[in-house]
């Protein structure tokens, strides 16, 4: 099968990216608005870009129902500070709540019942349930398509992480005792519980 990108629809490249680009891991983003109410989002398009100095990034999309923009994103844009928190096995129901098209008013700590921790350095609170918090500042947002299913990169300097002491053994996190999910296409999601190591090659 070959597909043109610029013919099909939109919502069929959608589901190309989603089934292709798998797992994804899933940053679980907790911002706050001008007036000071939480909001919390999981995203499926994030990842790390750099170490020195630590950044991060992840693509709020445009909603295809109605071409809105998501709450998250219009928080960052008001208060240039987030916090990405890390989603493990048990509480993925919770997160999943946290998914629906909530009003911006809908404080989704509530409706999910996740705890509000707060943050050192950043207004938005981190999730005390998630094992790893990245507290982040905003370096840039690349707006890159206003049409629905489009997107906008935020992008993030880590401040400050939160490790759960009981998930590091020999200064490293433990995948097995941080448990965390990745995105598959459509409803479905990944445990890490099968993996294979290979060591990178010398030269």
């Amino acid at each position: 099968m070959t597909v043109d990108a610029k013919s099909a629809p939109a919502a069929d490249v959608y589901k190309l990216l989603i089934g292709a680009i798998v797992p994804r891991p899933i940053a679980f983003v907790s911002t706050v608005n001008a007036q000071g109410a939480f909001n919390l989002a999981p995203f499926s398009f994030f990842t790390a870009i750099s170490a020195n100095p630590p950044v991060i990034c992840f693509s709020p999309m445009i909603r295809g129902r109605d071409g809105a923009r998501k709450d998250t994103l219009r928080n960052i844009e008001g208060t240039p500070e987030f916090v990405v928190n890390i989603v493990s096995e048990d509480f993925a129901a919770q997160m999943n709540e946290c998914s629906a098209e909530f009003p911006p008013e809908v404080d989704e700590f509530a409706v999910s019942g996740l705890t509000p921790v707060p943050s050192d350095l950043v207004k938005p609170p981190r999730v005390a349930e998630s094992r790893v918090n990245m507290e982040c500042r905003l370096m840039q947002i690349v707006n890159v398509s206003a049409k629905p299913l489009g997107g906008s990169l935020v992008i993030g300097e880590v401040l400050r992480f939160h490790v759960a002491d009981e998930i590091i053994q020999n200064s490293r996190i433990d995948p097995d005792l941080l448990r965390p999910i990745g995105r598959m296409g459509g409803p479905s999601y990944t445990r890490v519980t099968d993996r294979f190591d290979l060591v990178r090659p010398g030269i």
